[in-house]
């Protein structure tokens, strides 16, 4: 029982291994005295841990080193934490990400077949005399998904989505299947792919290349003049890509590119047929309560292998078009396979806990941004706001507002919907190259149109492995994004930059950098010569002066700091923001 005055400490039991903790550690080598001393990564101490030895791997101080936890002696030295390509091996070890694929899957690769047989292609819708186009980013490398589209007499409109079939090439208990299902996602770091599936099938036999027969898995769907689906049918198929297209260049033949519209001539009217159909599937979301971000994102611009700025990627029209694309074959899918009662591993998107709701919603208030009571807050409520917000100054932090907000989407077993889409049943079907789950998916669905009754086993097992990989392959992108962001900022210690407030914790106000994509902290003692108080959540008020900070307020910073590794800079107020006055 517990007694009167005395807070009760939390208690929790242990009630599933997510991983087994590693053997090894990474820190930085030190000396003291002649002798060996390991500072590590994960631990909050700042006491450092003596080793058994330096071993005959001579590492430098300052070094970072990978050691056995157990034994206390340093396994590699992966190099200074500046040296080209040494925060990329720091991740690839942090992370644990597979670098290279067994013999046993390299050896299945090794052996299939280049060119398709007549006997693959029996019992194969072919779609090869349609207009069939990719549309990538220019430095994609595996074209997994293609699009095609034909104006039926009805005035309907037929899209094709056309996936390249690697469950024709990959299949259950080899090798290569255990390969990936281990690895579950490719990562995708700066500068480096860590595919899912070895190059040879994921650059090559997979790859929907310009002018080759690919064997694929067709989604034809049929949409009214509103952008209703009709009718839906799926094929194991063949096709031959027309045109390996960027989205740079599908946008600019949508503004009227005359180079562009001359260069793709025979594409165009396809092209503009798409973009009318992509605009109206998109309306339609949007009436729904769908949740739509463009956000801008960090992008790492390089020259000669040198990092030189840091640019903001948006996406653009043609980028719609392959989401809404993508969005309507993977709910076509996700809907066929749910009718049929059959077993998949569907992508759920779980609503906001209330608590976070009601978080945003005092948030949001002072802003002119009004929510429901949290019970009845929906998808619709936040794009509402998030429409009211575009255009004006707190326009990002409402954004980031809402994404705080957000759960993450994961994949399931259990088909219970996705909040942010607002949509009742939805899959990943379009990326079976990148994601097992696609791949899964895919045997699924073909055995489902072969008139067999799949049965695949350990789907919530699975589903939550896919789902713990694809956090650990994002978390790993971030951090060396930020990583290398913030040591490109170490080059730019006491220069002005505009931030604004994102955050109000023990410590002080966290900026972010508005042209950088990543935050700072100004303490307390840095606010000036006043006692700050913290009122309704949102503003800081300082009792003399009178002097306020408010979340989502823009203000010019300082760049005091920079600890690239630990992802964390110290910023000042420049004497130009003053703060309002209370």
């Amino acid at each position: 029982m517990r007694k009167e005055g005395k807070k009760e400490k939390p208690e929790g039991r242990i009630v599933r291994l997510l991983e087994k903790g590693r053997g090894v550690m990474l820190g930085f080598y030190q000396e003291r005295y002649g002798l060996p001393y390991f500072a590590p990564f994960e631990s909050a101490s700042v006491e450092e841990i003596p080793l058994a030895s330096k071993g005959s791997l001579d590492p430098s101080p300052g070094m970072i080193v990978e050691v056995d936890r157990d034994r206390r002696i340093i396994r590699s030295v992966l190099g200074f934490p500046e040296e080209p390509g040494v925060d990329t091996r720091v991740m690839i070890e942090r992370f644990n990400l597979a670098v290279r694929f067994s013999p046993e899957a390299e050896r299945e690769a090794g052996l299939l077949p280049r060119r398709i047989s007549a006997r693959e292609r029996e019992g194969r819708k072919d779609f090869r005399r349609w207009i069939t186009v990719t549309i990538d980013g220019e430095n994609a490398q595996d074209f997994d998904d293609a699009v095609s589209i034909r104006k039926l007499p009805s005035g309907n409109m037929l899209l094709g989505v056309h996936i390249a079939d690697v469950s024709h090439y990959v299949r259950p208990g080899s090798a290569l299947d255990r390969d990936a299902r281990e690895r579950a996602t490719s990562v995708y770091l700066p500068g480096l792919t860590l595919p899912m599936l070895p190059e040879v099938l994921s650059n090559d036999i997979c790859s929907l290349r310009p002018r080759r027969t690919r064997l694929t898995m067709s989604a034809c769907l049929e949409f009214d003049r509103q952008g209703r689906l009709v009718k839906s049918d799926f094929f194991p198929s063949l096709i031959k890509t027309a045109e390996r297209l960027t989205y740079t260049s599908v946008f600019k033949i949508f503004q009227g590119d005359e180079e562009e519209r001359r260069k793709y001539a025979a594409l165009v009217p396809d092209l503009l047929l798409m973009r009318d159909l992509a605009a109206r599937l998109r309306a339609r979301r949007e009436e729904k309560g769908s949740l739509n971000f463009d956000l801008l994102e960090p992008e790492l611009v390089y020259q000669e292998g040198r990092l030189m700025a840091i640019a903001a990627f948006e996406a653009n029209e043609a980028h719609h078009l392959i989401e809404e694309f993508m969005v309507a074959a993977n709910q076509a899918v996700a809907s066929f396979l749910s009718r049929n009662g059959l077993p998949a591993v569907f992508r759920v998107h779980p609503p906001p806990a209330r608590s976070d709701l009601e978080e945003l919603r005092t948030l949001l208030g002072p802003f002119g941004l009004l929510l429901p009571k949290t019970g009845k807050i929906t998808s619709s409520d936040l794009r509402r706001v998030l429409k009211q917000a575009e255009g004006k100054p707190e326009e990002k932090f409402v954004q980031f507002q809402v994404l705080r907000a957000l759960r993450l989407a994961v994949y399931s077993a259990e088909n219970t919907g996705h909040y942010g889409l607002a949509i009742d049943e939805y899959t990943h079907f379009t990326s079976p190259i990148r994601r097992y789950p696609d791949l899964v998916v895919h045997r699924i669905l073909k055995a489902a149109l072969l008139g067999e009754r799949p049965r695949p086993s350990s789907l919530s097992s699975l589903a939550l492995h896919c789902s713990e990989q694809e956090r650990k392959a994002d978390e790993a992108e971030k951090e060396l994004v930020e990583w290398r962001i913030y040591r490109f900022l170490k080059g730019k210690l006491g220069e002005e930059f505009e931030g604004i407030i994102v955050g109000i914790t023990r410590a002080g106000v966290v900026v972010e950098l508005l042209d950088y994509f990543v935050d700072g902290l100004v303490s307390w003692r840095d606010l000036g010569d006043d006692y700050y108080q913290q009122k309704s959540g949102r503003t800081l008020v300082g009792r003399r002066s009178g002097r306020a900070f408010e979340l989502g307020e823009r203000v010019k910073v300082i760049l005091a700091a920079v600890d690239p590794l630990a992802r964390r800079m110290t910023l000042v107020l420049s004497r130009k923001s003053e703060g309002k006055r209370k």
